[in-house]
């Protein structure tokens, strides 16, 4: 997908799915280009008023316009030196991660079990949200 939208000028449109914390494979599946070329493929999805797919099973959905081609996070240091955005190649191992700055445009709300818990990525690694415990002397008295 990232690799897709690499290809999109400022301008283009895309949608971003709020993935459920039970998808973190369809995550894997859409950031990862050089494991799954074709990420779609036996993906259930809808589509936007613009035709843009929208995963099913999301809590719900972006609808964006870029407003910028995406910036390569391994040159952040080319913002200061005047670069363009892929001047200087990758040449680590694996994937580059890509920076895409996009206008909201619209939010799709999907029907769906308002139980779900959102999936996140932190240090590396997926995890969901969880209640943080309260102190009893923290409690509101009745």
């Amino acid at each position: 997908m990232a690799a897709a939208l690499a290809a999109c000028p400022a301008g283009g449109r895309m949608a971003v799915s709020l993935l459920a914390a039970a998808q973190a494979h369809l995550a894997v599946r859409f950031s990862r280009p050089d494991l799954h070329a074709h990420p779609f493929a036996g993906v259930p999805y809808t589509l936007t008023e613009e035709g843009l797919p929208v995963l099913d099973g999301a809590l719900g959905a972006l609808s964006c316009i870029l407003v910028a081609r995406p910036w390569p996070l391994h040159d952040l240091g080319s913002l200061h030196h005047g670069v363009h955005p892929g001047d200087v190649p990758w040449e680590g191992d694996g994937v580059a991660s890509e920076l895409f700055v996009a206008r909201v445009t619209r939010v799709e709300s999907l029907p769906g079990d308002a139980a779900k818990t959102p999936l996140l990525y932190h240090r590396r690694a997926y995890a969901t949200t969880a209640d943080i415990p309260v102190p009893a002397s923290s409690k509101p008295k009745p």
